[in-house]
C-alpha cells in the first residue's frame, strides 16, 4: 500500500528545504458521537515485543506513522518524544508505525532521537491498513489520536504541531473515561 507523502519535490511548500513534501499539519478532530472505530492496530515492535492498542482501551493512544529517512518525520521526532515522556504518567499510549523501514534504519532512528515508545515493523501494512479503514492515512508523517474507547478522534497530517497535539490530548484526557 503507497502512502503519499515524504516523496522527492520542488515546490516552495517544501519541508525544511529538504527536497521533500509531507502532509500540511492539519489536524481535523471529530466530537465524541461522530467518530469512526474502535481501531485495532497490532504489530511486532522493533524489539521483538507484540504490541496491540486494543489492550489500551480506557486510555488515550497517539499513532504515528514515520520512517527514518523522511525529513518531516525527523524534526517532529524530538516533539513526539517529549510529548509521551510528559504524559506517560497520565497514561497516554504512544505508538509509531513505520511502514518502510527494517529494523537496520528505524533503530538507529529511535536510538538517535532517545525515542521512548515502541514502534511497529509494518513492512506488510497490516496496521496502516488497519487505520485506513476507518481514517485516511494520507501523508507521512500522520498522527493519528484514540479516544479512550479506541476511536479516532483527531488525525494530523505531516509535521505534527506539539501545542495542538497537546491541546487535542488534553481535551480527551477531560472526557468521562470509558465503560
Amino acid at each position: 500500500m503507497g502512502l503519499a507523502a515524504c516523496a522527492p519535490t520542488s515546490t516552495a511548500d517544501d519541508v525544511a528545504d529538504q527536497g521533500y513534501q509531507s502532509g500540511d499539519g492539519s489536524a481535523t478532530t471529530w466530537p465524541a458521537g461522530d467518530r469512526q472505530g474502535p481501531v485495532a492496530v497490532a504489530g511486532t515492535d522493533y524489539e521483538g515485543a507484540e504490541q496491540d492498542v486494543t489492550q489500551w482501551v480506557g486510555d488515550v493512544v497517539v499513532l504515528n506513522t514515520w520512517y527514518a529517512a523522511c525529513p518531516p518525520c525527523r524534526a517532529e521526532a524530538p516533539d513526539l518524544a517529549a510529548f509521551a515522556t510528559d504524559y506517560a504518567d497520565q497514561g497516554v499510549h504512544v505508538l509509531g508505525i513505520n511502514s518502510t523501514d527494517a529494523a537496520g534504519a528505524a533503530v538507529p532512528f529511535q536510538t538517535t532521537f532517545d525515542i521512548p515508545y515502541p514502534s511497529i515493523e509494518d513492512t506488510d501494512g497490516a496496521a496502516v491498513a488497519a487505520l485506513q479503514g476507518v481514517v485516511p492515512v494520507n501523508a507521512v508523517p500522520t498522527t493519528v489520536v484514540l479516544d479512550q474507547e479506541g476511536k479516532v478522534a483527531a488525525r494530523i497530517l505531516g509535521l505534527v504541531d506539539p501545542s495542538t497535539l497537546r491541546s487535542v490530548v488534553d481535551e480527551l484526557l477531560d472526557e468521562p473515561a470509558a465503560t
